[in-house]
This record gives C-alpha cells, sequence and structure tokens, in this order.
C-alpha cells in the first residue's frame, strides 16, 4: 500500500485539484444547466475522463495517454468514476424523464417525482485474463464518485466529490479480489452457461453498500463544492498526499445501518469483547451486554469487526437500493 513515490511527478496537487474542478467540471456544468433549461436535454456531464485527471492530480501519478487503452495511471492503477449528480429523474405517475432541477413532471405536471441516486462503478470481468488483470496485474484500484451529500434534503446545490483506493494486492483489501472473483465464476460464467449468446452484465460495485465498506476503502481525497448551480466554491475537506504510505491509514468506518440481525449476531458471537468494545458509543461497556443492546450501542463497524462479517450475496447479481422520492411538500 506504498506509492511508487518515484512516479509521482505532478507537483502543486491541492491547488490544480481546484482549478480542474472548476475548469473540467464545475464551469461546463454552470453552462450545461443553463442550456438544459432552453433544450430540455439533460446537463449530465459525463465524468470519465475528467476522472481520470482527477484521479491523476490526487495520486500525483501522471497519465499514459492512451485513453481506454492502456494504465489509467502511470504506475499502472486503475480509474474508475461513477457521478450521482444530474442523474435523469422519473416522474413516478406517468414515468416521463424529469431533469434535476424541475420540481415538477413537464408531461404531466406531478410533483411526485421519484430522484435517482443509483449510479455505481461498473468492472467489465468477461474472461479469466480480464479477472487477472484487475486482481494480480492492477496494484490499486482508485474509486472516484461525485454526488449530493444532502440528497436526501433536497439539496441538489451542494456538490461533493471524492476518492477511495483499494490495493489489491493488501490482505487489507482482499475481499475486493474475492468480490471480483466470485462475480466472474459465480454469474458471468453461470449466465453464459445457461445463455451462450448473451452477455452478462457488468459487476456493479454500488457506493456505500454493505460489499464496498467490507473491502476496507481507504478515503484519500474529498471536497464540497456550493452554491454549484451558480457560482461554484470548492472547500477540499480531505487530502492524503501522493507520498503517504496507505497501510498506516484507517479504512471508512462501515455504518451500524447497514447489517442485518444476522450479522450483528456473527459480530457479537465471534468478536472478542475488547474489539466489540473499541466500537461502541461512550458509556456503554460489552460486558454483560445482550444481542439487543449491542446492537443499539455498536457505533460503527471497524475493519477488525468487518473480518468475521461474510460477503453475502456473491452468487446472484445485486439490485439497486430503493430510490429516494422526494414530493414539493417535503413528505
Amino acid at each position: 500500500m506504498k506509492p511508487d513515490v518515484k512516479l509521482a511527478t505532478l507537483k502543486n496537487n491541492r491547488r490544480q485539484i481546484v482549478q480542474l474542478l472548476e475548469e473540467l467540471v464545475l464551469a461546463p456544468r454552470v453552462n450545461a444547466l443553463k442550456w438544459s433549461a432552453i433544450t430540455k436535454q439533460t446537463p449530465n456531464i459525463k465524468v470519465g475522463y475528467p476522472g481520470q485527471h482527477l484521479a491523476s492530480l490526487i495520486t500525483g501519478m501522471p497519465g499514459e495517454r492512451t485513453g481506454a487503452r492502456g494504465n489509467d495511471l502511470v504506475d499502472g492503477s486503475e480509474v474508475k468514476s461513477c457521478s450521482r449528480i444530474d442523474q435523469l429523474d422519473v416522474c413516478k405517475k406517468c414515468g416521463a424523464s424529469v431533469a434535476r432541477s424541475e420540481t415538477e413532471c413537464s408531461a404531466c405536471g406531478s410533483t411526485d417525482i421519484i430522484r435517482k441516486d443509483d449510479s455505481k462503478w461498473l468492472f467489465t470481468i468477461r474472461s479469466e485474463d480480464d479477472l487477472r488483470v484487475l486482481v494480480k496485474d492492477v496494484n490499486r484500484v482508485m474509486l472516484l464518485i461525485g454526488d449530493y451529500p444532502n440528497f436526501e434534503k433536497g439539496d441538489y446545490s451542494t456538490l461533493r466529490f471524492q476518492a477511495f483506493e483499494i490495493w489489491t494486492h493488501s490482505s487489507r483489501n482482499a475481499r475486493f479480489v474475492e468480490l471480483m472473483t466470485n462475480y466472474y465464476r459465480k454469474i458471468y460464467l453461470a449466465h453464459k452457461k445457461r445463455n451462450p449468446a448473451k452477455t452478462p452484465a457488468p459487476k456493479n460495485f454500488w457506493p456505500f453498500s454493505y460489499q464496498f465498506y467490507l473491502c476496507n476503502p481507504i478515503l484519500v481525497f474529498a471536497c464540497t463544492v456550493t452554491a454549484a448551480d451558480t457560482n461554484p466554491k470548492i472547500k477540499i475537506d480531505h487530502y492524503v498526499e501522493p507520498t503517504t504510505d496507505r497501510s498506516k491509514l484507517e479504512s471508512v468506518p462501515m455504518p451500524v445501518t447497514l447489517l442485518n440481525e444476522q450479522e450483528l449476531a456473527i459480530l457479537f458471537k465471534k468478536a472478542k469483547p475488547a474489539e466489540l468494545q473499541k466500537c461502541l458509543v461512550p458509556g456503554a461497556s460489552v460486558k454483560g451486554m445482550t444481542l439487543g443492546r449491542f446492537g443499539a450501542s455498536l457505533k460503527y463497524v471497524d475493519e477488525r469487526l468487518r473480518s468475521y462479517l461474510p460477503l453475502r450475496d456473491t452468487d446472484r447479481i445485486a439490485t439497486a437500493k430503493v430510490a429516494y422520492v422526494r414530493r414539493r411538500n417535503g413528505s
């Protein structure tokens, strides 16, 4: 989990990250929003190649000028981007598409809108060679996401950009390798066997899902953008220098709400008391604690506790989470 410092040749990264987001992402988006109001076309700006630029500045690693045909970064890192910003929403009444900036359906006038928040990272694995490249040849997978930190409050003018790293050769991130291997051998090959003429969907890797946290991703960059629709202002909230040894950094804590009762019982039964105590809310004691009380007192799930959890649903394609619905009256 140590970056090759000799290859991290890009400098002045913080300043350039802000400048890149302003010029390649935010300014084009403001203009797209203006024209979208006139043309009724989606203002969604694809983040694939801007994401590659951003990954280079975050890691200090230049690319290899190969587009989609070679390494994303000079050190062989794989970069995946997804954006939940300006996704097309859907009218619940008539099924028509609704822009994120619209408060009612232009087709029927309904304010009952399904607000979409389901973009994900896609991993295409169609052969043993593809699998080998991802989990053996690639040393670092960088996951970039743009989203709304206040999505459930209906705040679409505040944006967030984050970058996470998964190091495929590290034992800390071994569940990612297991997850991708299970997808190819238990899902992809099984589907091809049943229907050889049809290519199965890529592996959907859902941000902030149970399996995402189980892979122990490390947050290396985060920023918040306010007044994003009119006069964007960027604040860098978190930044790990390119030469920092990632093995010394904690991974993102898993929220307790992602666990079901069976998984809480597994932790309660298998983890050592000291391991449980570390993750309890202040004032709670594991001594004499019941399972019900444990579930109510668990503050988060750290890496050690996650090691006891099963991967969950690795023999079938996972479905998206239920879409959040926001109505004009706030109900």
